[in-house]
């Protein structure tokens, strides 16, 4: 070896070893405190044989001392911050050596008689010099920082005093060069304010931030996620801006745990202004449903497949199928999952869904139990011009994948609809509710238990109007609304994938699972929330223009059908539209003939949907009267 190995490995087992290092040098202090005892006990009159009892018995009793303190290793990490767990090892390594002193003196070494209250004072004392000296070698560090820097730093102040607010402040105050300075603490609980934590005080509730940030000179907030929220954030973020305060929020734990983010405040996203509960995953049940199963998502390279394909690595699937025929997509989602999960096993097929014999080979060959199939155009104005192409990619796709999966006795398959299927106004609406209409009335038909996911838009979802607008206000405006009374339900890509591989896993065969979206969002209150986001202002900066509702499109969107009876399952999130299925064959017999047409006619699948769907209303159309229509 080189000397450089040869150094580097001695420096090594130096730091391996420093805590002994550390409690040798304990000595003279453990030797000034013993002393002190015995003044203590003897309240100053130590001398004769008093004094002598002393200085014989300090060797062999800071011999046990030094023996404890060594090995429970209480001077390792000595610079940290005194935590409860380290005050319990001061105290285990005192009792223990002073428990031990005790009966060396009166079973083995009788002669030399040590005051039984001698052993009482020097546990408490070593207790309190070692533990006031942890505290004041942090604390020094700590107050340095505080004097002679609080005027170069940022002043700050934290929304929400509990235990992430409260982490927080701990973490900017021990860096190596504080960045910020925190002057306090908001937080909703009335029964806070006036308190002090860790010496910062509980100022008040969000609501009286302006208050604050002028008198204190307040440049920044940090918001802990999940304390305010979707509104309240809204307000904090006009307050705060209107005197030249920004608003930042502080990752979660989980983030911090997974090492998906660095810990420095984040800018406020738009994912942060919805601000919607955590999903909570029955996990035991989803993982009697998933682990030791192969499983098939086709659509994997759009959004929410592949974030399903994400969600998934959570649990032991044997295998994961992934169909898609976006080649680019697939390739580098196949490069994603070996890096989060190298032990597992991945199969990229590169495959259309409407092509029958490739799928039925794919089916063949990994006889997948669990299918999701997340595969459809999802465009409205596009489908409006090509209704050919959605009654292809939707509906035929939809009837073929759902075939096979009978014939090769898949025990799931999860269709994913969308809130566009109720009352629809579109082609694609339209062509999704008879992809439910057909996957619903196979529930009898067949052992493969099949369940449909319907819920609305996904946020920044490929091609979703939060991309636009950052397109838009990347370009300098103007960005574009339809319509200023335009609403649409939103939720998180992970959020809605948890939720449909949670509703599949509870979900009966024929049930149409309703996932809760909270309250409808005003588009242009979007518009406006991501203009203040990038730093502009709406009409100064970066204008915002209405075009007008496009074709297909309507004002808002519902989630149920009247008529659908709604019920509870186990989840909170997710409910049951529970409503009698169209018979199959006629249903069959209806599809056979929206295929012809769309093959030859296109132009008359419009029609041919308001015969099928019940409620189907294209903009500027007669409607079909009823009774023509299956559903």
């Amino acid at each position: 070896m080189g000397s450089d190995s040869i150094e580097k490995k001695q420096s090594y087992d130096w730091r391996q070893h420093s805590y002994l290092v550390g409690t040798i040098a304990l000595t003279p202090l453990f030797a000034a405190i013993y002393y002190l005892d015995f003044w203590l006990r003897f309240e100053g009159q130590l001398t004769g044989d008093n004094l002598q009892r002393c200085l014989s018995t300090m060797g062999w009793v800071l011999c046990v001392k030094l023996a404890w303190f060594a090995g429970l290793r209480v001077c390792q990490g000595w610079r940290r911050s005194v935590t409860f767990y380290d005050l319990t090892v001061l105290l285990r390594a005192t009792s223990g050596a002073l428990a031990t002193a005790a009966v060396l003196q009166y079973f083995i070494i009788p002669s030399l008689a040590i005051p039984r209250s001698i052993f009482v004072i020097d546990w408490g004392a070593t207790i309190i010099v070692l533990g006031a000296a942890r505290s004041l070698s942090r604390g020094v560090r700590e107050l340095h920082w505080s004097l002679f820097s609080a005027k170069d730093r940022v002043r700050v102040l934290i929304v929400g005093a509990g235990d992430a607010g409260v982490s927080t402040l701990r973490i900017l105050r021990r860096l190596d060069r504080p960045a910020y300075h925190v002057v306090g603490f908001l937080d909703r609980q009335e029964s806070l304010a006036g308190a002090r934590i860790e010496g910062v005080p509980v100022l008040g509730d969000y609501q009286q931030a302006c208050h604050w940030i002028v008198q204190y000179g307040v440049r920044q907030i940090l918001a802990m996620q999940g304390e305010l929220t979707g509104t309240q954030l809204r307000k904090l973020m006009g307050d705060a801006q209107r005197h030249g305060c920004e608003v930042r929020m502080m990752p979660n734990y989980r983030q911090l745990i997974e090492g998906r983010v660095v810990v420095k405040p984040q800018p406020v996203s738009i994912e942060d202004l919805l601000q919607r509960e955590p999903v909570r995953l029955d996990i035991e049940d989803i993982r009697q449903w998933i682990d030791g199963r192969v499983i098939l998502v086709t659509g994997s390279a759009g959004s929410i497949g592949s974030e399903i394909c994400r969600q998934l690595l959570q649990f032991d699937p044997e295998r994961i199928v992934m169909v898609d025929r976006a080649e680019t997509g697939q390739f580098f989602l196949e490069r994603e999952l070996r890096s989060l999960a190298p032990s597992k096993e991945f199969d990229v097929c590169i495959a259309d869904v409407l092509d029958e014999p490739r799928l039925r080979r794919i089916l063949m060959r990994y006889r997948p139990h669990v299918i999701f199939h997340a595969a459809a155009y999802k465009h409205v104005p596009l489908m409006e011009e090509q209704p050919e192409e959605a009654v292809r990619n939707i509906v035929r796709a939809t009837r073929g994948l759902a075939d096979l999966a009978m014939e090769f006795g898949v025990e799931s398959l999860v269709m994913i609809s969308t809130d566009k299927a109720v009352h629809p106004s579109s082609v694609m609406g339209a062509c999704k509710r008879v992809a439910e209409l057909y996957v619903q009335s196979l529930a009898d038909q067949s052992p493969t238990r099949f369940v449909t996911v319907r819920f609305g838009n996904v946020l920044d979802s490929a091609g979703s109007v939060v991309q636009l607008f950052r397109q838009q206000i990347a370009a300098g405006g103007p960005v574009t609304v339809t319509d200023p009374e335009m609403r649409r339900f939103f939720m998180t890509i992970p959020e809605a994938s948890r939720l449909v591989i949670q509703a599949g896993a509870i979900g009966q065969s024929g049930q149409i699972l309703l996932l809760d979206m909270g309250d409808p969002v005003h588009i242009v209150d979007l518009a406006v929330d991501m203009i203040r986001l990038s730093g502009f202002r709406v009409g100064d900066d970066i204008a915002i223009e209405y075009t007008g509702v496009r074709p297909g499109e309507k004002l808002f969107e519902e989630l149920r059908i009247p008529g659908e009876e709604v019920q509870a399952t186990c989840h909170p999130k997710i409910i049951v539209a529970e409503r009698k299925p169209a018979q199959v064959d006629d249903l069959c017999a209806a599809i056979d003939d929206l295929e012809r047409i769309a093959r030859e006619n296109p132009g008359a699948v419009v029609d041919r949907l308001q015969q099928i769907v019940c409620g189907y209303r294209p903009a500027s159309r007669e409607a079909t009267p009823p009774e023509a229509a299956v559903s």
